[in-house]
């Protein structure tokens, strides 16, 4: 087989070591020096400099969680032609597994160009991305908080959530603060709520009547304060994107105009994927990466699954997010394919290709 790139080089990283093989090939001849390295920035430094000293032109290493990142960081920044590998794509032959072997192997497909590299941002991206994920995980945090406080009060009888839409409403919050403070009174607690609240007074009376003890008190004071917590965090996420949104602004306009797509949604996709579009040849990769579409799996001429790809989780709840939304819009052609799609297909299947086509608008409204 052809050797593409004589002089590279395979990493294996783990938490606390990198173990790296350079390769040439000289006068025919295939040479392997292995080092192991720490994960200290002076050890990752020193890794760049021995690496660039030996003429290697191209790195590989597996994306192994989190840990892969810090080295790519220091390696971006020498003269080096980086690509990070999905783990599953370069397995190599089972029963040979050692960390040797695996900086070995990788070293061996890269020479031959049987490596495919992942999707990396430019740091830019990255850092929004960063912001965004973290945004979204604060969110899932505070819900599962607010579904505590929700239990605390079901526990003392308080049927809150059965007559207003929203607990942590304004009305809701003040309820809730009065129940803390000690009083107990369903007419005083109904006199609370905003004049806007639809639930007849008699019903909000019955609701608030139960039995709130000390130990109740204790937990929903608990609750409040950590979801004014996460409620705070978020605020200070959201300045910081602010911050730095500058430079996507034009895209995230652009995509503000697909229905279903918010200004929030639009900084998450422009986060996931970057604005330029050339990373991907055809809107059909892009769906494919994002794991919007059946995966390949044929044998003997019978497809045997049709099973959507893991793909990129957090693309793909955002563009499902937006799809369900996008159904809501009236006369839209993504309404219209959506109820098209679901009478032959299923609602989950049609929901899919909804978000696969508003993935397409968006590939070549960046393109």
């Amino acid at each position: 087989m052809e050797v593409l790139y004589p002089h590279c080089a395979g990493l294996d990283v783990h938490k606390d070591m990198v173990v790296a093989c350079l390769r040439h090939v000289v006068d025919g001849t295939i040479k392997r020096e292995v080092r192991t390295v720490k994960t200290t920035t002076k050890a990752l430094l020193d890794l760049s400099q021995w690496l660039a000293s030996e003429g290697c032109t191209h790195i590989v290493m597996e994306a192994t969680g989190v840990y892969w990142k810090p080295v790519w960081h220091i390696l971006e920044d020498g003269d080096f032609d980086l690509a990070l590998a999905n783990a599953a794509h370069v397995k190599t032959v089972p029963g040979r597994k050692t960390d040797v072997n695996d900086a070995t192997w990788l070293a061996d497909l890269l020479a031959h160009g049987l490596v495919r590299g992942s999707f990396v941002p430019n740091a830019q991206t990255q850092e929004m991305r960063g912001l965004l994920r973290t945004r979204k995980q604060l969110v899932r945090e505070r819900t599962s908080h607010v579904q505590r406080l929700q239990k605390t009060l079901e526990d003392a009888n308080i049927k809150l959530d059965s007559v207003i839409s929203d607990v942590m409403g304004l009305s809701g919050r003040t309820m809730i603060e009065a129940l803390i403070a000690g009083e107990t009174d369903p007419n005083t607690l109904a006199a609370l709520a905003h004049r806007r609240i639809r639930a007849p007074a008699e019903e909000l009376c019955e609701a608030l009547r139960g039995r709130v003890t000390k130990h109740h008190r204790f937990l929903l004071r608990l609750h409040l304060q950590q979801i004014d917590i996460f409620d705070a965090a978020i605020v200070a996420i959201d300045q910081e994107v602010d911050a730095n949104v500058e430079p996507f602004r034009a895209a995230i306009t652009i995509l503000t105009t697909i229905p279903g797509v918010s200004d929030l949604s639009a900084r998450t996709i422009v986060a996931e994927i970057g604005t330029d579009m050339s990373r991907f040849p055809t809107d059909g990769h892009l769906i494919s990466w994002a794991g919007l579409c059946p995966r390949n799996d044929e044998s003997a001429g019978k497809r045997r699954s049709n099973r959507m790809r893991k793909g990129a989780p957090w693309l793909k709840t955002t563009l499902i997010q937006c799809a369900w939304s996008a159904t809501r819009k009236k006369a839209s052609y993504l309404q219209a394919q959506f109820h098209r799609l679901r009478a032959r297909r299923g609602a989950k299947k049609a929901i899919a290709a909804v978000a696969a086509s508003i993935l397409t608008a968006i590939y070549h409204m960046l393109t």
